[in-house]
């Protein structure tokens, strides 16, 4: 009887566990989204004040903690990247130079050793969508990821011509 019961508090406690997991991971995706947002609305507001000479200077390539995914392009290295993205896109490639086709986000959470836990693949899976967004790695229709590079057109607002 004791057993049984037991048996329940621990099943009523993995629901709750699950529960917690799935809350945490939304958050970490929601606050990952508002540093983007505000470090893009803080480029914008940047780009208006900046000087001829700043523009000139050369850009740091050193990833830093919290930071955004810079728009891929032609010449720039995978070290501009965070090191949690860079392992990303290392098992991708590595999985390609194999001959192997994409991999789903669950996959490449386990290659990582980060487990199929359900927020462990969704932070992942935020990881690698920003990743293809900004032109580091291909989604495919099916919602699976593969290596490879794509430029992203950059979106340019449209201009005020009433002045």
């Amino acid at each position: 009887m004791r057993v049984e019961g037991l048996r329940e508090e621990v099943a009523r406690l993995a629901e709750v566990l699950e529960a917690a997991e799935i809350e945490l991971d939304r958050r970490v995706i929601a606050r990952e989204e508002l540093v983007e947002a505000l470090a893009v609305s803080a480029a914008e507001s940047t780009a208006v004040t900046t000087t001829e000479a700043e523009e000139e200077a050369a850009p740091s390539l050193a990833p830093v903690p919290g930071s955004t995914v810079p728009l891929w392009r032609e010449g720039l290295p995978v070290t501009v990247l965070a090191p949690g993205y860079q392992r990303i896109l290392g098992v991708l490639e590595q999985h390609r130079s194999t001959g192997h086709g994409p991999l789903r986000a669950k996959e490449i959470a386990v290659k990582l050793g980060l487990g199929a836990m359900p927020a462990k693949v969704e932070g992942l899976r935020s990881k690698a969508r920003r990743l293809a967004e900004c032109g580091w790695l291909l989604l495919e229709a099916s919602g699976a990821f593969s290596a490879g590079r794509r430029p992203v057109a950059v979106a340019v607002p449209d201009a005020d011509l009433s002045a």
